[in-house]
């Protein structure tokens, strides 16, 4: 596929914008084909990123990430990755997105519905899309802190690669929902948390330590994540790459989530019971505040 890169300046008139297979045309009349493989069979992967003050976080380690998860499904790369930045600036731009996030999807095209790949050659499928979110209420989120319920992980055995399939993850948010709580954390047959449904889980023990899961085909290894790591490390924070039970996560000093739309939260209750003093941690808060100090910020408009 060949896109247009053609800035177009004019935002359009009815509202938002979405780029979908090399064309800028308005959300609301945005659409892929009914034979769209990541459609009927979620043969399809995607990043998220957040966009802050204009600029949009982190993006060459998302990039790096939807690379590794289009080599493992061997699905071809859409386009040029100067390309793909251009459009993914241009689509936050035309939507004029101060603070909110930035969809990105790619799947393997349009075919004849067949499980194997496609027979014949077919261009990769890419959506790109923008929105706005109320940062003043993230961070009313985050001084509160939310609930997480545990659950068992019935995911697929690769959840490393950030495939759309996410039916699993969208019952488990809907169970944390009906239960009152925010997020809901995955435990394997062990015992062990493995991560959230739409987040990386972490823990803080007495002595101040981080403990999140290392990383393998049981959890996506989040961005935010990483992130973390640098903050931890200017912060002179010892980070440990273990499991943790959900034993240990009630009885820690404090718990938190990560993922690139919600930065850092505080987890100040697991499945009803009071992490620490049942309010956000200090430490949490501490890494949410200097998160942006470290990750590289792409601006939209130079």
């Amino acid at each position: 596929m060949s896109p247009s890169l053609s800035p177009g300046r004019a935002k359009a008139p009815n509202g938002r914008i979405a780029y979908v297979n090399g064309r800028y045309i308005p959300h609301a009349r945005a659409s892929v084909h009914i034979e769209d493989r990541g459609y009927q069979f979620a043969d399809a992967v995607y990043e998220a990123c957040e966009v802050r003050d204009g600029a949009i976080i982190d993006l060459t380690r998302h990039l790096d990430r939807l690379d590794r998860s289009l080599a493992a499904l061997r699905i071809s790369r859409p386009m040029s990755r100067p390309a793909l930045v251009f459009i993914v600036r241009e689509v936050v731009r035309r939507n004029l997105v101060h603070d909110g996030s930035v969809y990105l999807q790619v799947g393997r095209g349009v075919a004849r519905r067949d499980h194997p790949f496609p027979s014949a050659p077919v261009a990769p499928s890419i959506v790109i899309t923008a929105k706005h979110t109320d940062r003043a209420t993230s961070e009313r989120l985050a001084s509160a802190g939310i609930g997480v319920i545990t659950l068992a992980d019935n995911r697929w055995g690769r959840v490393d690669i950030k495939t759309v399939g996410l039916l699993a993850n969208v019952l488990a948010k809907q169970a944390a929902r009906e239960a009152g709580a925010r997020e809901a954390w995955f435990v394997d047959a062990g015992g062990f948390v493995t991560e959230g449904g739409s987040s990386n889980a972490w823990i803080v023990t007495a002595d101040g330590k981080l403990v999140t899961r290392p990383d393998s085909a049981a959890i996506l290894s989040g961005i935010t994540r990483r992130g973390v790591f640098d903050v931890a490390k200017v912060a002179g924070l010892t980070v440990e790459l273990r499991p943790f039970t959900v034993a240990e996560a009630k009885a820690a000093r404090e718990a938190f989530v990560t993922s690139a739309t919600s930065i850092v939260l505080p987890v100040v209750a697991i499945d009803g019971n009071p992490v620490g003093n049942g309010h956000p941690g200090s430490i949490a808060l501490e890494l949410r505040l200097r998160f942006h100090d470290v990750a590289e910020a792409t601006l939209v408009v130079n």
